[in-house]
């Protein structure tokens, strides 16, 4: 498999532990939650669903590097809270997704 598909596929997965942990929302967001002032979005949207996956996906589309040595991780091991319902599948498949794009050279 390619790096590209690689983490295509590691985005597939944490699009799956959302669903699987009812962390996915079926409604897209108002335009205003964007306006957030947090990271990714984290206190007005699900920030992994409307932020993250859509732009990792879009440079893999027109095969434009990724950002190297990037890592998501560590930000959602602060601020989502321990007790959430899936959280630990989450952070281990994010955990994963860093680890392809540490070197990745794509």
């Amino acid at each position: 498999m390619t790096p590209e598909q690689l983490i295509t596929q590691r985005l597939e997965q944490v699009e799956a532990v959302l669903r699987e942990h009812d962390l996915w929302q079926s409604t897209p967001p108002d335009a205003s939650a964007f306006d957030s002032r947090e990271p990714f979005c984290l206190d007005t949207l699900e920030p992994l669903q409307w932020v993250l996956i859509p732009r990792m996906h879009a440079p893999i589309a027109v095969r434009h590097p990724l950002l190297q040595n990037f890592a998501v991780a560590p930000y959602y091991e602060m601020a989502l809270a321990p007790d959430q319902p899936g959280i630990e599948p989450l952070l281990l498949t994010l955990r994963q997704l860093d680890a392809l794009l540490k070197d990745a050279a794509v």
